[in-house]
């Protein structure tokens, strides 16, 4: 690590140690033993801010995140909000307040058998075998720094368990908000698990309620036993001054389905990874998202998918609309391993560019190492065709009115996707205001 990188983990550092003393008493020794591992490897690693041998994040700079002063997260006595109503009614609620689960954000109906969705804090107290079974164990921390880091500071989050048989008619709604507009970082945990056949909703809200700088660098793990059905749902609408990085790291079990919809419209800068491992026979998953960006935003995804099991199946759907100066990132990756004969993967990534000034770099990878497999993968970048907008305005409609008809058409595809009705109709009011802010359709 270079003497520049040292210096930027120096204040992290000093905030575990503070926030480790602060929290001796609370947390089980194996957690602590976890968090200081994570630390070591955060130590090491530091920010990928070098040019050389941080290929992962070759197109988005860190720097800014790295260098900022961001104040302590805060273990303390969660404090009391007024925070808005949730969009989702009728939803099991969790609400993850500047990092800490916050009991007015939250609201939890009675669920059926011994399912639990809840705080992590409290679920380390009630159900610990469960959580020390998972926590940590399937989104590896040593070869990624930002991970390494939440996991240092693993304190508080969500805990969400559906047992085996057990299916929650309702949605869960993990609802993380930035209220107090302070330059903050904030490193909230989620834990999914799903026992054999059972079935769940998920929706995974990212917010701010006030405006000014901040950095949220959140985790999900999620885990879906033989047999279970996963439906997420993931919407970041923070601030234009907020730095947004999640990970999520999903395992599937055999014959068990992950389907996901992914929406960003916000944040100065926004990192998504998504890793998918197909650990089953007969598991599949459709990973579908969406990112809308303009000025000088700037959104990554990064999707890797890993066939760890014959007869595993993929898809993969991504659409960017990209306006300004706004710069978006797509990697999307595809693993066959030796062995996993029958596979099926396709993968295709879209953006439509309504500024020249607007800048995609988007790379499909593919490693294949077996030759009984179906495997598809396609990138594409232009504007709005000529020709469709000259038909459009030759039927009476000018020339903006046409713009947006267009555009609506090119995101509408992804947004159908989404199972839930309900889910699907906010995610559309979020796409249409986000839309008509954009300069080159308002």
């Amino acid at each position: 690590m270079t003497q520049t990188q040292t210096a930027q983990t120096e204040q992290y550092l000093a905030a575990f140690e503070a926030v480790e003393r602060e929290d001796r008493a609370r947390s089980p020794e194996w957690l602590r033993d976890l968090r200081r591992e994570a630390m070591a490897a955060f130590e090491r690693l530091g920010f990928p801010t070098a040019r050389r041998g941080n290929e992962e994040w070759k197109y988005t700079d860190v720097r800014p995140i790295a260098r900022a002063s961001f104040a302590l997260p805060d273990v303390g006595t969660p404090q009391s909000y007024d925070l808005p109503p949730s969009d989702l009614e009728g939803a099991a609620r969790v609400g993850i307040v500047d990092g800490r689960y916050s009991p007015d954000a939250s609201h939890t109906a009675p669920l059926p058998g011994d399912a639990f969705v809840g705080s992590l804090a409290e679920a380390l107290a009630t159900r610990e075998d469960l959580v020390r079974e998972h926590l940590g164990r399937h989104a590896d921390f040593q070869g990624a720094p930002l991970t390494a880091l939440n996991t240092a500071f693993l304190h508080d989050g969500a805990l969400v368990y559906v047992p085996d048989g057990v299916v929650l008619q309702t949605p869960v709604h993990l609802r993380f908000l930035a209220a107090n507009g302070q330059p903050r970082a904030v490193h909230p945990r989620v834990l999914v698990v799903l026992g054999a056949g059972a079935q769940a909703t998920l929706v995974e809200e990212h917010a701010d309620l006030a405006s000014g700088p901040g950095f949220t660098n959140a985790v999900t793990e999620i885990v879906a036993g033989p047999g279970a059905v996963v439906d997420a749902y993931r919407l970041q609408r923070r601030g234009a001054e907020a730095y947004h990085v999640g990970s999520t790291r999903v395992t599937l079990g055999r014959d068990s389905s992950f389907s996901c919809l992914t929406l960003d419209v916000g944040a100065a800068l926004a990192r998504n990874t998504l890793d998918v491992l197909l650990d089953g026979e007969g598991a599949s998953c459709a990973l579908h998202g969406l990112y809308l960006a303009a000025g000088s935003q700037h959104v990554d995804n990064q999707v890797r998918i890993d066939h760890a099991r014959p007869h595993t199946t993929s898809r993969q759907l991504y659409k960017g609309v990209m306006d300004g100066r706004s710069r978006a990132v797509f990697h999307g990756s595809i693993t066959v391993r030796e062995g996993s004969q029958k596979v099926e993967a396709h993968q295709e990534d879209r953006n439509l560019l309504l500024s020249p000034n607007a800048e995609v770099d988007t790379t499909p990878a593919f490693w294949i190492y077996a030759d009984d497999v179906k495997c598809s993968h396609g990138a594409a970048c232009g504007q709005l065709e000529d020709e469709a907008l000259f038909y459009l305005r030759s039927r009476g409609i000018d020339e903006l009115a046409a713009r947006r008809l267009l555009t609506q058409g090119f995101v509408d595809e992804v947004v159908a996707l989404g199972r839930s009705p309900q889910v699907r109709g906010l995610f559309q009011a979020q796409v249409n205001r986000t839309l008509q802010g954009f300069p080159s359709l308002g």
